[in-house]
Order: C-alpha cells, then structure tokens, then sequence
C-alpha cells in the first residue's frame, strides 16, 4: 500500500492538468499514489488524466458527475489508500521536494495533523509574479486559523488520514462514501474543514519552510465575486458557531474585518479600488484588529486601495507593488 495519497480534483482543467501531473510524477518521494477525479468535465481533461494513468501505474482516475471541488476531494480521499492525504488542484503545481518534506515533518511531529508549506502565486502561464503566501509556521492556534488561514490554499497541506477520519460524516442523503469536506459549500469549504479539525479535535497544525506550492492566480474577475465569497464566509460563520460559541464571541469580529481585508487586496489587483475601499471601510469599522496587529499590511492595502479608486488603471504597477510590500 502506498505511503501517500496525493488528490487531485479536475474539471475543464486540460489547458493545466498535465503540467500538474507532471509535477506530481516529478516527487522526489516516490512511495505514493495519485487519484485523479475527473468531476464532470466537459472538455479533454479526462482523456489526458487517463493517458497519464496508462504511462505510470501510482496514478488512478475516477469519473463523477460534477460534485464540486469538495465532492471530488471527498472522493478521492474515500478512494485513498495512503496513510497521508495531500490536495493538488489540478492548476497548481507541487515542487518535487514537497512530498517529502511533509512526510519528515508528519513522521517527527506526531502531534501535528496537518502539514501545510508557504505558496509563491503562478500566472496563466505558470510564470511566478512576486507574491506569495508566506504563512505563519509554528504556534498556530484557532484563532490563527480563524483570522489569517495560514494554510492559504487547497494545494497546500497534507494530511494525517486518522485527522480527516475525526471530522469525518455521512448526512443522510449520501449513500457512498464520508464527508470530510463540506459539499454544500462551493467557496469557503477549506476553511471550514479547517476549523472544524482546530475546534472540534487535538490535532496540531504547523508549516514546514519554503514555497513549496505553485498556486495559479486568475488575473481577471478576482473581484467579481466579492459578494459570493463574503455570503459563503458568513454562512461557515454561522454553521460552526454553535460548536464553541465562546470562541466565535471573542474573535468573529476580527476575523470578519480580516477577511474584508483580504477580499479589498483581491479587488485592488483587479482594479476594482470603489469596491476595495468599501471593503476596507467595513473591515475597519468591524475591528481595529488588523491595523494593530498588522499595521504594514492593513495600511498598504488602504494606500493601493484609494490610489486605484482614483486613478483607476493607472497606478495598477505601484499599488501591486505597495501591496507586495506587505504579501497576504
């Protein structure tokens, strides 16, 4: 059986999935497995997840109707047989030392449930821009989790499987396999699964040094679904508060203006700086927090906010800048 178990949920993902299977095939550990859910697709993603299966036996495809990305991640861990679980959606990419890595790190911290790294953002074209996501690595408690999400994306952390079995559920429409991932979400599900772990188990989560994920940023529409994404934030909001109603007292409203912070840098390197600064104004109004606990990245973010407001695209090469200064 293999060690590892590495997921990668794909939809309409050809013009990506072989350069990320490519880097899968390319681990410098070499005890693991691949499955590939092919969840729905419409266009050659199948095929080409199919012909990479046939040239090396460690990778599996399995075909679904389209579930989301939560569904084919649920599927593909109900079909893992690895001791570890990592995620690779199928537009990122893994350097060829991460597996291994998190393998050491899980292997001498037995505490530690999730193994999470550092991302540097990819273009379209797989080209790193500048930014990246340097996240907290130690001494990550709830609270962390809540506010800043130090794992950053879904291609960033892998797993204990015996930590995803303790959050684990079946509602009663679901006849085949465990939820780990929450289907009805279809944004906001990572963190979600992740304060489930934080608040409802023991486990420890921690980084390992380096970017060890290529994250792929779409550089069109960030800021189009800013209502979406704040609407599915709250709704996680309001589904786990009653699991620990003393922390969510305490700590919702700087979470909320975290992730209004958050959501405004999205729509500055959009160009969107009217929604940006409506963003900033809520976020500050709700806390102080991120101005006092990071005053670099909370002020940089209203400096690039106001200038694109006011010059619109003009300025989009220095409040990038301004905004890389203090990396999200």
């Amino acid at each position: 059986m293999p060690y590892a178990t590495i997921v990668v949920p794909a939809y309409n993902a050809s013009a990506t999935l072989p350069a990320t299977l490519a880097s899968l095939s390319a681990q410098t550990f070499r005890d693991f497995e691949v499955v590939i859910i092919d969840d729905g697709s419409i266009d050659d993603t199948a095929l080409i997840a199919s012909i990479h299966a046939a040239s090396d036996s460690r990778f599996r495809v399995l075909h679904q109707f389209n579930r989301g990305l939560a569904g084919a991640r649920n599927s593909g861990i109900g079909e893992a047989r690895g001791e570890v679980i990592g995620f690779c959606d199928a537009d990122d990419l893994w350097m060829p030392e991460k597996l291994a890595t998190h393998v050491d790190h899980l292997l001498g911290k037995p505490d530690v449930g999730i193994s999470y790294s550092g991302s540097a953002m990819i273009d379209d074209a797989g080209q790193r821009i500048g930014h990246a996501q340097r996240p907290r690595l130690h001494g990550v408690t709830p609270a962390h989790v809540f506010k800043r999400n130090p794992i950053g994306n879904g291609s960033a952390p892998v797993i204990r499987r015996e930590a995803l079995a303790e959050i684990a559920w079946r509602p009663a429409s679901e006849m085949k396999r465990d939820w780990i991932f929450d289907e009805t979400f279809r944004q906001s599900e990572d963190i979600e699964c992740w304060m489930r772990l934080c608040l409802c188990t023991d486990w420890i989560m921690a980084g390992v040094p380096g970017l060890l994920t290529e994250y792929r940023v779409n550089s069109t529409g960030l800021s189009a679904n800013v209502d979406a994404q704040l609407a599915s934030w709250e709704r996680m909001v309001s589904k786990l508060r009653p699991t620990a109603p003393e922390f969510f007292a305490r700590y919702e409203a700087a979470a909320r203006a975290y992730q209004l912070r958050y959501l405004a840098r999205r729509a500055v390197s959009s160009g969107d700086g009217e929604t940006a600064c409506a963003l900033l104004a809520r976020a500050y109004h709700e806390s102080a927090r991120p101005l006092i606990e990071e005053p670099l990245r909370s002020v940089s973010t209203l400096l690039a906010a106001h200038a694109t407001a006011q010059f619109g695209d003009l300025p989009m090469t220095l409040a990038r800048s301004v905004l890389s200064a203090a990396r999200a």
